[in-house]
């Protein structure tokens, strides 16, 4: 749509002459009950009012409003016709005066793509669900605003809804809901929401929240330094068929755990007055730091079995939202360049709170195998970018919610926490929040509270770690006397071509040896800076020699890591001997970057997770494994050894599922794993068993998660039918159930399925986001390669229609899931170069994660080639 995509000059620009005074917001959403209205959309009503001021009387400017209709605007008191001021996304204003009134009256659209307010019916009892999303920039899809973090304001919100709906949003409600004057739908009737005004904050984080959900409260106090008593009621709210599986008290220990945290270390009270945490369905991201009304994927409410590793990494999320409060909420980036200054702080807290304050204490050993895996993956694509990124529009602000901005930064600040020490660290933040509260701030303005509070120079560590991309490999060179001590041990540093910049690290390296015992531990370290491409670590010299050099020891920096000849047999003899369990996550980290650069053949990686893996104490490390395998079987791992390479991997599988301790998380991953590599028909006939009950592992636990992660692969592998598949929906008839039947079958393996599942996806826009992603999974499973292999072509012709006309979620999901990576061919790599030179006008967001897939089917090449050496 024309004007859609905002640019940062565009942004830049209206905020030199405007400033908002507030806003008035009235939605109602009573149609959200009821049928649809006709032919077009379901719509709501949205009235909005807006104060601002304007610095340049008379100047002209617009307003952002994504609408399928506007019923009214009037200016100042001056009446302005829609169809001159208004094309679909924005609204102009001319002659603006020195304060100025903007009132709109629009019919907006619920959502199916978890953009804006979403709409969701839920199949088990037919109650409507509502809930707003908006980041980057999708408040302007549910009420007329000025949509850019830098024009804060307060916010009144009025919601009129049924009178049975529990109704939040940012602020506490103003006092008791009032009748309403229509009905909701039949006879129910309405009742009007008031909220009191927020907190000056950015559009993107105003939400609502409305339905018949079930709701448990708590209450948080604390007495401040100034003798203040800190009283922030708290809820968790989720869809009333969820409730029986909410673990609410478990939700509120680690919530009261990271309040703790932050006013422990913030030395800033907690600015939003209420703590409310809503877990809501079809949710496109893992969860969003709404002030006072914080939004969660429901899939954290968990139907079955998980592992602790679960449960750690929904506590990692609710104090990452928490984070935001302060890094984010209080102070806001000016523009989408400095998303970093939100998201690194929140994804570096999240770990550095879940570690210091709630029993998951293994939160860096998760951060060192998982999340800078991400980090990894992302740094090495032709997209990479500078933490501090050149984000042009919102199209590019969309995208750059990558493994750079989140992990990536967090591991850099991780580096900055040993560069200049914790307690600067921590009084540079406190310093922040109370310069910039309510404000917006840029890099300057953070570097500006670190020099202070450091001493050092934060420029040069700036531009080094900040300002440019890519990332370092650190390598030991180890020399040897006689007498079999180090004479020198130095760290070489190298970059990539693209991005040869290298950094100041600072670095603790580990000296390990077995004992008599097997055991492999760390006797000598030494902490030293690294800088150029070589660096001697004095402090070693004369150490006896190790059977491991382990670089980044303790995970203080962000590199890849490789071994000497020496420490890379012995992490191929040895790994599982490494006791302590963060070293032991840098290992699997270091070989796993190994394969994926093509250093290692994938069947050596492989061979080392069949050894080793049943040792992994870390249920996290585990499971990340079990992921790395599945990638690494299916994209690194030679064609013509793949098959092979499989049945040993569901071998080994089955093996550890029947060795693992009855009952235990590692038996509930290792079925997991199981089920996703079985292929063999013996394989098939006991997941089978499972799933009727002729067969059974001691301890396993097989409940309705689980069933569908058996049935899952039993429909992909064309060993159950359609009918199976409805006969588990019915044991299921839930919102999760639907989500795993369209899984199920679309994964089946016929053509007839395949060309009736891309339909669905590509040709029509009808299904939701949640099962257009449910959809696309069951389509592109490794097994069908023969099957899909045809849609190659129409996929090169689809994706430019399907980024014009689709939102853009659902692009990135259509562009990201059905790119043709199966077909691991030159052929295919030749075709993503046509169509790459053929477009050179497309959409930059487009190109880009055509590039990046690119990019990956090329290293999957390099990988298989590594491998057939073998």
């Amino acid at each position: 749509m024309p004007g859609e995509n905002l640019s940062r000059e565009e942004a830049h620009a209206r905020a030199a002459i405007l400033s908002v005074e507030r806003y008035d917001v009235a939605l109602d959403v009573t149609s959200a009950v009821g049928p649809s209205e006709g032919e077009g959309p379901r719509t709501f009503r949205s009235h909005t009012t807006i104060n601002f001021r304007c610095s340049q009387p008379g100047a002209s400017s617009f307003a952002d409003l994504i609408a399928p209709e506007v019923l009214s605007v009037r200016l100042n008191g001056r009446t302005l016709d829609p169809a001159e001021v208004f094309d679909g996304c924005r609204i102009t204003l001319d002659g603006l005066a020195e304060r100025n009134t903007l009132v709109v009256d629009a019919r907006c659209a619920y959502s199916r793509t978890g953009e804006g307010l979403h709409r969701f019916e839920d199949p088990e009892d037919g109650e409507v669900y509502l809930y707003t999303q908006y980041e980057p920039a999708d408040a302007r899809r549910v009420f007329a605003n000025f949509e850019q973090p830098d024009l804060k304001a307060p916010f009144t919100f009025y919601v009129t809804a049924p009178a049975r709906w529990t109704v939040i949003s940012n602020a506490p409600h103003d006092g008791d809901p009032v009748r309403g004057d229509e009905p909701a739908g039949g006879d129910e009737p309405a009742l009007i929401w008031q909220f009191r005004p927020t907190q000056p904050i950015a559009t993107y984080i105003t939400a609502v929240v409305a339905g018949p959900y079930h709701v448990e409260s708590d209450h948080y106090a604390r007495t401040l330094g100034s003798g203040a008593v800190l009283d922030i009621p708290l809820s968790v709210l989720c869809r009333k068929s969820l409730a029986r599986h909410l673990d609410a008290d478990e939700i509120f220990t680690v919530t009261k755990q990271g309040l703790d945290f932050f006013h422990d270390h913030f030395d800033y009270p907690y600015p939003f007055g209420k703590y409310e945490q809503a877990f809501v369905p079809e949710y496109n991201l893992g969860a969003m730091e709404n002030p006072g009304c914080v939004t969660f994927r429901e899939e954290f409410i968990y139907r079955g079995k998980v592992t602790r590793a679960a449960y750690e990494h929904r506590a990692n999320v609710v104090l990452h939202e928490m984070t935001h409060m302060w890094f984010g909420d209080l102070v806001t980036m000016r523009w989408w360049d400095d998303l970093w200054l939100k998201e690194s702080f929140a994804d570096f807290m999240g770990s550095f709170s879940q570690v210091e304050a709630t029993r998951y204490t293994e939160g860096w050993i998760t951060f060192a195998n998982r999340r800078k895996a991400w980090a990894y993956r992302a740094d090495q694509l032709p997209s990479t970018h500078p933490v501090v990124a050149d984000i042009r529009d919102l199209e590019a602000a969309k995208l750059n919610f990558d493994g750079i901005t989140y992990s990536k930064g967090a591991a850099v600040l991780k580096q900055l926490v040993a560069y200049v020490g914790r307690d600067a660290f921590l009084e540079a933040a406190r310093r922040y929040f109370k310069r910039h509260a309510y404000g917006n701030t840029t890099l300057a303005d953070l570097l500006s509270v670190l020099g202070e509070t450091s001493g050092r120079d934060m420029a040069e560590w700036s531009r080094a770690w900040l300002e440019t991309a890519g990332v370092n490999s650190l390598t030991p060179q180890v020399t040897y006397d006689a007498a079999g001590r180090i004479t020198e041990l130095t760290v070489v540093q190298t970059a990539d071509e693209a991005h040869p910049e290298l950094r100041p690290h600072r670095v603790a390296v580990g000296l390990y040896r077995r004992g008599a015992d097997g055991a492999l531990e760390r006797y000598a370290r030494a902490e030293t800076d690294v800088a150029g491409p070589s660096t001697a670590v004095a402090e070693l010299a004369g150490q006896e020699r190790p059977d491991l050099v382990l670089l980044n020891d303790e995970d203080l920096t962000y590199c890849k890591i490789r071994f000497d000849e020496v420490s890379l047999e012995t992490v191929r003899g040895h790994l599982g001997d490494l006791t302590d369990a963060l070293a032991r996550a840098l290992t699997w980290s270091a070989v796993w970057n190994m394969t994926r650069d093509g250093l290692m053949p994938a069947r050596d990686y492989l061979d080392l997770l069949l050894r080793f893996a049943g040792r992994e104490s870390d249920i996290g490390v585990l499971q990340s494994l079990h992921q790395q395998a599945r990638t690494a079987l299916t994209h690194y791992v030679a064609p013509r050894a793949r098959d092979e390479a499989g049945q040993s991997l569901a071998e080994g599988a089955l093996r550890e599922l029947r060795l693992a301790e009855p009952g235990s998380g590692h038996q509930l991953a290792w079925a997991r794993f199981f089920a996703a590599v079985a292929v063999s028909a013996s394989d098939l006939q006991l997941l089978r068993g499972l799933l009727d009950g002729t067969a059974k592992v001691d301890g396993l636990d097989v409940d309705q998660e689980l069933r569908w992660a058996f049935l899952a692969t039993l429909t992909a592998q064309g060993a159950a039918d359609a009918g199976a598949v409805a006969a588990e929906r019915a044991r299921d008839d839930t919102a999760s159930g639907h989500r795993h039947e369209v899984r199920c079958l679309a994964a089946r393996p016929s053509a007839q399925v395949k060309a009736a599942a891309w339909a669905e996806v590509v040709e029509s826009d009808k299904l939701s986001n949640a099962l257009v992603e449910a959809t696309i999974a069951g389509f592109a499973q490794p097994g069908a390669r023969e099957l899909i292999a045809p849609y190659v072509e129409p996929y090169f012709e689809a994706i430019e229609g399907v980024w014009a006309s689709r939102s853009i979620e659902i692009g990135m999901s259509i562009v990201r899931g059905l790119f043709p990576s199966l077909q691991d061919s030159p052929q295919t790599l030749e075709a993503t170069d046509a169509w790459l030179a053929a477009h050179p006008a497309a959409a930059p967001a487009l190109r880009r994660l055509v590039l990046e897939a690119r990019d990956d089917l090329a290293r999957s090449l390099r990988a298989q080639s590594r491998d057939a050496l073998r």
